[in-house]
């Protein structure tokens, strides 16, 4: 039984829940969750998680992002990218430095309107579902955290730049803002995720690596250890009274006053990640995986 995460590379195409459908066929395993969809035409980083790692798919949908977007200068789409019908054009005299000034103003936290053509739902529906039969909602800005833009590549028309940006962030609608303050309009013509929380691009793998290195045996070589994303954690380990307090997810005291710990059994097994609760100045379970 496989319990941890799996670096996938999400090709053009496939959905995230298509990934997930194509992993529980590989591994056999139902209990499977990804931790942030991405669109079909997006590519990259799509950390999923396998068994008892599924406690953690909240967590790491949580952590911040790091695409790499492609973006076409004076034209506005109703997609926000080249799939929807194009709803403006206008001509483009934009310098390299305007077009810095412009990204750097969105870095710091901000609100974002969602767009219509997203799987979020009001009253019920997929706001993408009610674009396509033509109704348009309103949808309440949401609270986002762009750290850093930058610049990789720069033409008279188009632009390549790369965005650290916090969960919830629609990089196409980004594109587009950026294009408005541009005043000339914008669309994302392409989106690769580079990174999710401490899962990067270099060590994602595609479906049909890991397919392959199932066939094998030898896909615990590239399982992540559910214990390894708390590396940043401090370790401890119980033994006696609290080890039974552990294998009961009781509370239990420490001599430390960590935000959170890392907690292993006396036969060096990882049973559960325990926070400092400060009225009760003990430590109690956070997420337990025995």
């Amino acid at each position: 039984m496989i319990n941890g995460i799996i670096n996938v590379y999400k090709e053009e195409g496939y959905t995230s829940f298509d990934v997930v459908a194509k992993l529980r066929g590989i591994t056999k395993i139902r209990k499977i969750g990804h931790t942030g969809t991405l669109d079909p035409d997006a590519t990259g980083v799509l950390p999923v998680c396998i068994g008892s790692a599924t406690k953690l798919c909240d967590m790491l949908t949580d952590k911040t992002k790091e695409y790499v977007a492609d973006m076409k200068l004076g034209i506005t789409t109703d997609t926000q990218d080249m799939s929807g019908q194009v709803i403006d054009e206008k001509e483009v005299n934009i310098t390299a430095e305007e077009f810095r000034d412009a990204i750097l103003s969105f870095i710091g936290p901000s609100k974002q309107i969602p767009p219509m053509y997203s799987a979020l739902k009001v009253g019920g529906k997929k706001l993408c579902d009610m674009a396509r039969a033509g109704i348009t909602v309103e949808r309440k800005p949401r609270d986002i955290n762009i750290s850093d833009i930058k610049i990789l590549d720069i033409d008279d028309t188009s632009a390549k730049i790369r965005v650290n940006c916090s969960k919830g962030t629609y990089i196409r609608t980004l594109c587009n803002d950026i294009g408005q303050k541009l005043g000339c309009g914008a669309v994302m013509t392409g989106l690769v995720r580079t990174r999710s929380g401490s899962f990067a691009i270099d060590k994602a793998y595609k479906l049909d690596q890991i397919e392959e290195l199932a066939k094998k045996g030898e896909l615990d070589s590239i399982v992540t250890n559910v214990d390894e994303v708390f590396s940043d954690h401090k370790a401890v380990t119980v033994s006696g009274e609290n080890e039974k307090r552990v294998l009961n997810g009781n509370q239990i005291r420490l001599d430390m006053k960590e935000r959170f710990v890392r907690v292993y059994l006396e036969n060096g097994s990882f049973a559960a990640v325990y926070s400092y609760d400060r009225n009760k100045d003990c430590f109690v379970p956070f997420k337990m995986f025995l």
